[in-house]
């Protein structure tokens, strides 16, 4: 059976069971507010990265029930008539607003604050964790990266090494972490993305010898392109891909080591390009890279690199460990009321969040403010104490923002996270262990 167009089934199903429950009891359409946050950063975080906005507003826009989805759930009695009849008319009416996509996060930050009523609310949880649980651990992984690399490009290489759709969602997120490229076509033609690949050891087994096979490279491709010398000798691999870019009437465009001791190699390789006059042809570097690995490639004589496994898995941290809770909702005389959970180590903080981020003297970030009052005295407050407002609107009264969700809104991500995270203090750049980089405080 072919994939759905829409996408109200990607979730669990209990979200439609208390969607069934809350009618009969005669408390769905009380207005509620949910907010998805991280109680906590992983030890190895210093701070997250908002990702993944896009695709959600892409996925809201297909948030609908078909016929054939309704005739699904009633033959396998998921729930009532009634429920289903709310269903097949559904679409999210509600308001949401959150932190813009690229900005940096912290323990509690709400990066979406959900309003409506709770049958509206409920049915988003999934899709919505799903997607930014994702694409925020992705594009953590690559600002480390990026930061690991002091400028020189990170490319995307990860999309043989998990599921095919989540390669194209890597691939997005870790631009908004700073990567330059992607070898994923889907993602390039989708998102705009640059795209990067010439060849595979396979093609140099392919032929009779190292140098056919470079002949036939830069036939195709022409002297400009990437090499990879190390398939065989990479000492003989360098020296033969220089003569066959020259004999082809150029100057070679860069070699690529996929094997050994990347560091060593690569000064090796370096010496031996400037002693053949090779001196313009770069260097990039692959095989299993995370931040750690870029980061001891920092004095070797490195033009780019190439992640893959460690980038779509997250280099570590598969998932943001992000949760989605209710904060207020209607009481039964009209009221809005604040609740919580009190369970040990998954607590919550009751009422709607109004976030905006404190500086120091230096103009560095110093605090994430959560304020709790209400939006006019958290409009006052950060006025009062230069603090900058971090929530932006994406869905006023069902209505999709559609900057937020434009062809500009990939690169303009990108740049709002470059932004973000230079405010931040030295010790958000470590690769260590640590604390977040700022604490957050409740007010």
């Amino acid at each position: 059976m072919p994939a759905s167009f829409e996408t109200s089934l990607l979730t669990d199903m209990y979200e439609l069971t208390m969607l069934d429950a809350a009618m009969k009891s005669g408390t769905a359409n009380r207005h509620c507010v949910f907010e998805l946050f991280g109680r906590r950063l992983p030890a190895t975080r210093r701070f997250g990265v908002v990702a993944g906005t896009g695709r959600v507003l892409e996925a809201l826009d297909r948030f609908e029930f078909s016929p054939e989805q309704i005739q699904w759930l009633a033959e396998k009695k998921v729930v009532s008539d009634t429920a289903l009849e709310y269903l097949s008319t559904f679409r999210f009416r509600g308001n949401i607003s959150g932190y813009a996509e690229g900005e940096c996060y912290f323990p509690g930050s709400p990066l979406l604050t959900v309003e409506g009523t709770f049958a509206e609310c409920t049915l988003l949880e999934t899709l919505l964790l799903s997607i930014y649980n994702y694409d925020c651990a992705v594009a953590s992984a690559a600002s480390r990266m990026t930061i690991a690399a002091h400028g020189r490009p990170c490319l995307d290489m990860g999309a043989r090494r998990g599921h095919e759709r989540a390669a194209v969602s890597a691939a997005r997120a870790s631009v908004i972490g700073g990567f330059a490229g992607t070898s994923d076509l889907e993602a390039g033609k989708r998102y705009g993305i640059p795209v990067i690949g010439t060849a595979a050891h396979a093609f140099t087994l392919l032929h009779d010898s190292e140098r056919q096979a470079f002949d036939a490279q830069i036939a195709s491709l022409g002297p400009n392109t990437t090499l990879l010398v190390d398939t065989y000798n990479v000492t003989e691999g360098v020296k033969t891909a220089v003569e066959a870019a020259r004999a082809a009437g150029g100057e070679l465009g860069a070699v690529r080591l996929d094997s050994g001791d990347l560091v060593a190699q690569a000064f090796t390789v370096r010496g031996q390009l400037d002693a053949l006059g090779a001196t313009s042809t770069k260097i990039t570097v692959t095989s299993d890279l995370d931040e750690y690995a870029i980061a001891a490639l920092g004095a070797a004589p490195v033009d780019s690199y190439g992640v893959g496994t460690r980038l779509i898995t997250g280099s570590g941290v598969p998932t943001a460990a992000l949760v989605y809770k209710l904060v207020s909702r209607e009481d039964s005389d009209g009221n809005m009321v604040g609740v919580a959970k009190k369970s040990a180590s998954k607590n919550t903080v009751a009422g709607k969040k109004y976030a905006g981020r404190l500086y120091d003297e230096d103009g560095y970030a110093s605090e994430e403010i959560l304020f709790t009052g209400s939006a006019e005295e958290a409009a006052v407050f950060f006025e009062e104490n230069g603090a900058r407002p971090l929530q932006v609107p994406l869905i006023v009264d069902g209505e999709i923002q559609s900057e937020a969700w434009s062809s500009q809104a990939l690169s303009e991500a990108q740049a709002h996270h470059l932004r973000s995270r230079n405010e931040l203090p030295y010790q958000a750049w470590r690769l260590s262990e640590g604390e977040p980089a700022i604490p957050t405080r409740y007010i």
